[in-house]
């Protein structure tokens, strides 16, 4: 998964990003978009881990990237380079500015920088949509594709976000390619001073964010950065003190999940214990094609055992003597916590 980190001059971007990945890009840095990666913590992963006692053990990864801040602090105009690096990313964080800052004359305004960012985002779509819209009603190949880019565009004239389109009234095979920008999953990263990192955000941010289809959270990146340099126990202790009971890593990692509707399935064996991160909802063939292209093209059926089974039993053998090993055909909609051998030939 591909988060992409975007924010307005001086909001604290990239010392988020900093954070989430552990790396020390400078702060100001105005070049290429940087990349970095975070694993995901799971016990589900440890436990397995220690019943093996694999080779290697793999964790799903989410990929920050911190998209440069080209659009800096004007808040009008994003540029065709950052445009099209954030409609790179699978979803979108914002980060906002909550906090005093004396290198910025203008007094913190979350709300204000969440309008303008989406009224950007709209505004590029838009014009896609239109494009598009006016090729297809010349074309007249595809009445379902004219329909489908009608409803985005009357949707966007209205000023709301695409993501906020349901599936029902919205075939988004149309929309594949396109990059569209409200469309993807977004999360509003509220930075805020040390004080103020754990009071809830204000009724009407935290109602905007919502009628644009996304989630929400306060952190204090400068706090945060100290904790990331404390030992686990002094960290819980630290965070304890501020009323928070988890890091904004993991809120972050936690949001992510449940906006992007991700879940996670497990391979096992002596030589690797890994998770595999899906959409909820992927039939088993397509799962095979996450693990590699062959196991797809060439599946034949999914050993599965959920994952409660397995811990219940102990042992892939004892599974299978209690007759609680299933086998799926290629529908077979993987769920949470599934462990997955899949039998091909290519």
């Amino acid at each position: 998964m591909k988060v992409g980190l975007v924010g307005f001059g001086g909001s604290g971007k990239t010392t988020v990003f900093n954070i989430m990945t552990g790396q020390d890009v400078p702060v100001g840095y105005g070049g290429e978009l940087r990349l970095g990666a975070v694993t995901v913590p799971d016990e589900r992963v440890d436990r397995l881990s220690a019943i093996f006692s694999p080779r290697k053990t793999t964790y799903a990864e989410i990929s920050f990237c911190d998209v440069p801040g080209e659009h800096g602090a004007q808040k009008t105009g994003l540029s065709p380079k950052a445009l099209q690096q954030i409609r790179d990313q699978e979803a979108l964080c914002l980060v906002i500015r909550d906090f005093e800052s004396p290198a910025l004359a203008e007094a913190p305004d979350p709300l204000g920088d969440l309008e303008a960012f989406h009224a950007e985002c709209v505004l590029a779509d838009l014009d896609i949509v239109e494009r598009r819209l006016d090729r297809a009603r010349k074309e007249r190949e595809n009445p379902l594709e004219v329909a489908a880019f009608e409803v985005m565009a009357a949707h966007l004239e209205a000023e709301r976000p695409l993501r906020t389109i349901p599936r029902t009234e919205l075939n988004r095979d149309f929309t594949r390619g396109f990059g569209l920008l409200t469309d993807r999953p977004l999360l509003v990263a509220v930075n805020r001073e040390e004080d103020r990192s754990a009071v809830a955000l204000p009724e009407g941010l935290s109602r905007r964010i919502a009628e644009l289809g996304g989630a929400g959270l306060a952190l204090s990146a400068s706090v945060e950065a100290e904790i990331a340099a404390l030992d686990p126990e002094e960290q819980a202790e630290f965070l304890a003190d501020l009323g928070l009971s988890e890091s904004a890593l993991t809120r972050f990692i936690r949001t992510s999940y449940g906006l992007l509707d991700l879940i996670s399935f497990f391979t096992v064996g002596e030589d690797e214990v890994r998770a595999w991160t899906i959409r909820r909802g992927t039939a088993a063939r397509g799962a095979a094609g996450r693990i590699h292209s062959d196991l797809e093209r060439g599946f034949i059926r999914a050993e599965v055992i959920p994952y409660e089974v397995f811990m219940e039993h102990g042992s892939e053998q004892a599974v299978k003597l209690a007759g609680r090993l299933q086998i799926e055909g290629k529908d077979y909609v993987v769920a949470d916590g599934d462990i997955v051998h899949v039998r091909f030939n290519v």
